[in-house]
């Protein structure tokens, strides 16, 4: 298993940030994957880039609308529309998670309130039930504890990516496929995941330290 130096030169994090995470994702990693170096650098670098390199634990929504018509536009059609919304993380939440993974409609304000938590993001009402379960916790304790413990986030994104069956890819040092399944819930998906050369970075950092 991986020191607490080797995880702070494989995240490329403070050492204030290592001594926060360094347990956490060394226990939960250790309950639901079996070490390999080349494993722990896979999860690395896809929790590294989903939390902005452990440094948040809610996903960031303050788009621009150039972003939003760009990244987003199923949801922004037009640039007027991406305007209206365009620095607004809330009401950008509650438009783009309306309606789908167990959330309600816009106006509900589900979307804001189960945008991604953890490391790994869990997103939506739905996701946010099945990890509750699956991690032995109340569901209405579930976000706050996603938000503001890390060995909880750690459990979670240890759990998801297991669950998910990442093992294989991970096994495979496929970075694109597991950063697919991450980012839009399929491997083998046609859509190009978002932030692909951070977390291929992220990667080759964390190998060249733990592989």
């Amino acid at each position: 298993m991986m020191s607490k130096n080797e995880f702070q030169r494989a995240a490329g994090i403070s050492a204030a940030l290592a001594d926060k995470w360094y347990e956490p994702v060394v226990t939960a990693f250790g309950e639901y994957i079996p070490y390999t170096g080349l494993r722990m650098a896979h999860f690395l670098a896809q929790v590294g880039h989903e939390s902005m390199g452990f440094a948040r634990t809610t996903e960031n929504l303050n788009y621009s609308a150039e972003a939003l018509y760009s990244d987003k536009r199923k949801y922004f059609p037009t640039m007027a529309l991406a305007q209206q919304y365009a620095r607004k993380p809330v009401a950008i939440a509650n438009r783009v998670y309306a309606n789908r993974m167990g959330n309600g409609p816009e106006g509900s304000g589900d979307g804001w309130k189960y945008r991604g938590h953890g490391l790994i993001q869990i997103t939506g009402k739905n996701n946010t039930a099945v990890a509750s379960e699956a991690l032995g916790i109340p569901v209405d304790r579930m976000l706050e504890l996603l938000e503001n413990d890390p060995d909880t986030a750690a459990r979670a994104s240890a759990w998801w990516l297991w669950s998910h069956g990442a093992i294989k890819w991970m096994d495979q040092d496929n970075v694109l496929a597991l950063s697919k399944l991450i980012n839009t819930g399929s491997a083998t998906s046609d859509i190009t995941p978002y932030g692909l050369d951070d977390r291929k970075a992220r990667l080759s950092r964390a190998k060249a330290v733990l592989c």
